[in-house]
């Protein structure tokens, strides 16, 4: 049984624990910048007051949801990834195991909220740059602490 798990271990996609910084903050920004995308596709065919003011909603959305939640989740990523012993680690574990299934319900709802939800587009744009734009901010600790840490 030993031999069997020494040789599924050789499978095991890893790497130098500092590069899971980049490429925590790598998906943070890429699903950050693809949920504003999205919203500001929204806005484009309002006129600019109005599209303006959801705008500014959804970033103000965005600072209170970066400062009162993702901030400190992406701290506690960063610590995490820092505590592992081992040096080599696997290229899933920028996240917390127990994260992935919040992951997948937190992509369900934003697929269905965009094919079926009765909530406007425009509107809808609100939360999306909210959620997009906090993850988008909290990435930013990633790529500090990966910048910190790295010797020229």
């Amino acid at each position: 049984m030993e031999n069997e798990s020494g040789n599924l271990h050789k499978y095991k996609p890893s790497l130098k624990k500092r590069w899971l910084h980049i490429i925590a903050g790598a998906m943070w920004s890429g699903v950050g910048i693809m949920l504003c995308t999205l919203a500001f596709g929204w806005l484009k065919p309002l006129e600019w007051p109005e599209a303006l003011t959801l705008a500014f909603a959804g970033g103000i959305l965005a600072v209170v949801i970066y400062y009162f939640g993702f901030k400190s989740f992406a701290q506690k990523n960063i610590n995490r990834i820092c505590d592992y012993a081992n040096d080599h680690i696997c290229l899933f574990a920028f996240q917390k195991w127990s994260s992935y299934p919040l992951v997948v319900v937190m992509v369900s709802l934003g697929i269905f909220l965009r094919k079926y939800s009765p909530i406007p587009k425009p509107y809808l744009a609100v939360l999306y740059i909210g959620i997009g734009g906090s993850l988008f901010l909290a990435s930013l600790h990633y790529y500090t602490h990966f910048a910190k840490n790295t010797s020229p």
